[in-house]
């Protein structure tokens, strides 16, 4: 069996105002997977995607990295970096100031912060654009930056928060297209939320769905198609019977559970 990067136990989540966020939720995700949690908005994706990354605390169960805490994963060697939905970018900084953010932070000497912070944006194809401003830059390139930001801190885990749901479906389509081939060369190990079906089929090795009021899992599916993917795959009949377990598989969670319950996702 793969050695699990994520292991969530019985984890679950209620706020002080009592708003139960998460049922207990049980997830094993493997080193080198691929994995996107999909729901409607309300299941607590982006509760779930936070606790494993350690910005929000469960109510009960535990989160374990690499077997260990998030703290000795990364004494293990163990990165994590997290994609917001927006790129949340410096806008009076250039794109390789912002990059070089989480290293300057962490007092990595300059020479060694510029040269891996340049690297990064050759993997996201933003070479030439280091001097430039956020404003200069479409909001596909933005999210790009943001990507490289992640990427500077040469993480293991990557968690990324619907990151290109505001981006029109060309540019997302491209960038899921960009996302997947960093994830093979870097063998990264990477958790994605979105509300796309057809997203989460093309890029993902495994589904799992969750349902709302309260968030739970309700289904994990496994996307069986072989990388690499490209555009074929996405008028394959492969896909349409994999979107169309999901399309059930999302019709199934979104039956009424308990009312008032829930946060938006």
């Amino acid at each position: 069996m793969i050695a699990a990067a994520i292991e969530v136990r019985a984890a679950e989540k209620t706020y002080p105002n009592g708003t139960r966020a998460l049922r207990p939720v049980d997830l094993r995700i493997g080193e080198g997977e691929f994995v996107t949690l999909l729901g409607p908005s309300g299941c607590g994706k982006s509760t779930l995607l936070k606790m494993i990354a350690g910005l929000v605390a469960p109510s009960a169960g535990e989160i374990r990295l690499w077997g260990g805490s998030l703290d000795a994963a990364a004494h293990g060697g163990h990165r994590v970096a997290f994609v917001f939905q927006e790129p949340t970018l410096m806008p009076w900084a250039n794109v390789m100031r912002n990059v070089r953010l989480p290293l300057d932070l962490g007092g990595v000497p300059s020479r060694a912060a510029e040269d891996r912070s340049r690297e990064a944006l050759e993997l996201v194809g933003l070479a030439r654009f280091g001097a430039n401003y956020p404003r200069e830059l479409s909001g596909g390139m933005q999210m790009r930056v943001s990507i490289a930001r992640a990427l500077v801190t040469e993480p293991t885990l990557l968690l990324m928060d619907e990151p290109f749901g505001a981006l029109d479906e060309i540019t997302r389509n491209r960038l899921d297209g960009d996302l997947l081939a960093l994830w093979g060369r870097k063998r990264l190990t990477i958790a994605f939320v979105t509300h796309s079906i057809f997203e989460a089929v093309y890029l993902s090795s495994r589904v799992v769905v969750m349902a709302a009021r309260p968030g739970r899992v309700v289904d994990e599916i496994t996307i069986d198609a072989p990388y690499p993917r490209g555009a074929d795959f996405r008028v394959s009949p492969a896909f349409s019977l994999h979107a169309k377990r999901l399309q059930d598989a999302l019709e199934r969670a979104s039956a009424p559970a308990d009312a008032g319950d829930g946060e938006p996702a």
